[in-house]
């Protein structure tokens, strides 16, 4: 099976402009392709699996993948998908972010000569000036056609900024010119990005006379259509700063059972024959499935070694005994504790189980919160530090839990 082929019985395909044409290249190794990564944090989010994977996929079939960086874009802000307008983030903080970016995009891709290469659209919009670009590429666009696209459709319904409004003229000329000068002949992106990627292949095709291609990767969405990759309204982070190893593996093994084939075959490396056979197996099977993403998806991006940590401790808290010390750890700080205590709605927000002290005080009020293996019912429950010494296990909900020490 070519990559092409593979792409789509993997269902990471979604829009070509010319599947003949496209497959063709990608299946010869003749893609020179970009996938755009806007800087609005410092990491990269489980949403950005897909492109990740596809890029890695795609320069093992040979072809080069270009990953472009947003430090121009950024400077915008892309309205797809939203319904309010984007943080406004300075220079510093756009260039901080895609340091942060490269670092991680280096565990799934291989950049040197002849492989991969990262670029900077700062490099080039930073310097265009507005009059020349206007007649330059101006011309080019129908605001009739931009206003129906829909990448503005929920922005329009609370008002678009003209400053978003030009991110599609931004974007298209981020392809018209690597076209040009880095001979990238195919754009990948995620769906909701579709009008933004034909707005690029026709700058080319009216500015330059030749044909460039664009494709779109399946939105990675449950079983509900909504988009995954966050949870408890927070997004999943490659960081293990921002998001440990253990959470990361948790998050995939708890995915809904509908939604496990589905995830193992858009996302790993695992073959899609062995994927097939696994897709035969009973619903007896299903955890064990779950833990085969989980640690997939964990190897990718943490590596074997912690993915076998957070498998291990996975197991040692749900399936009851084994090795406790890879469970992720927490320590309380010295302003935790006033007048030599600790509250519990304190513990679980600094241990990262709630967001705030009211989400803390409903998790006790609603019976999910344990302490010890003891449940915790009374709000104004108080711990003093030697408490902590040796590490308390503190859950929330069913798949929630910390080992926090002092």
């Amino acid at each position: 099976m070519q990559i092409y082929e593979e792409l789509k019985a993997r269902g990471l395909i979604a829009q070509v402009t010319d599947e003949e044409q496209i497959r063709e290249l990608v299946n010869a190794g003749k893609a020179t392709f970009y996938i755009g990564f806007d800087c609005t944090a410092d990491s990269l989010t489980a949403g950005h699996f897909m492109a990740l994977t596809l890029m890695k996929r795609l320069q093992m079939a040979g072809n080069k993948p270009i990953a472009l960086i947003g430090g121009g874009t950024t400077m915008i802000g892309d309205p797809s998908g939203r319904t309010d307008m984007r943080k406004m983030l300075t220079r510093e903080d756009i260039d901080h972010n895609a340091e942060c970016f490269k670092r991680q995009m280096e565990k799934f891709i291989e950049f040197g000569d002849d492989k991969a290469i990262m670029v900077n659209n700062a490099d080039w919009l930073m310097n265009l000036n507005y009059i020349e670009l206007l007649r330059e590429v101006g011309a080019c666009f129908s605001v009739n056609n931009m206003l129906r696209a829909e990448c503005y459709k929920q922005r329009m319904e609370k008002g678009l900024s003209f400053l978003e409004f030009n991110y599609m003229i931004m974007q298209s000329y981020d392809f018209y010119y690597m076209f040009q000068k880095y001979n990238c002949n195919l754009e990948f992106g995620g769906d909701d990005q579709w009008s933004n990627m034909l707005g690029g292949t026709e700058l080319i095709r009216r500015k330059l006379g030749k044909d460039a291609h664009a494709m779109t990767i399946t939105l990675l969405t449950d079983s509900q259509g909504k988009k995954m990759g966050k949870t408890a309204g927070n997004a999943v982070w490659l960081d293990p700063n921002k998001t440990s190893p253990f959470d990361f593996y948790q998050y995939w093994r708890n995915v809904g059972d509908a939604d496990v084939d589905k995830c193992i075959k858009m996302l790993t490396f695992i073959p899609i024959e062995e994927i097939l056979e696994m897709e035969k197996w009973d619903d007896s099977r299903i955890n064990e499935k779950k833990e085969i993403l989980a640690f997939e998806l964990t190897s990718l991006v943490h590596g074997k070694e912690e993915a076998q940590k957070a498998q291990d401790a996975a197991r040692a808290l749900f399936a009851g005994g084994g090795d406790m010390s890879n469970v992720p750890a927490v320590a309380l700080k010295e302003e935790d504790f006033r007048d030599g205590v600790v509250d519990i709605l304190q513990v679980l927000v600094s241990a990262g189980l709630c967001n705030t002290r009211s989400e803390a005080r409903r998790a006790v009020e609603q019976g999910g919160v344990t302490f010890a293996e003891e449940k915790v019912t009374d709000v104004k429950t108080t711990y003093t530090k030697d408490v902590f010494a040796d590490g308390v296990m503190v859950r929330k909900g069913k798949k929630s839990y910390k080992k926090v020490t002092a």
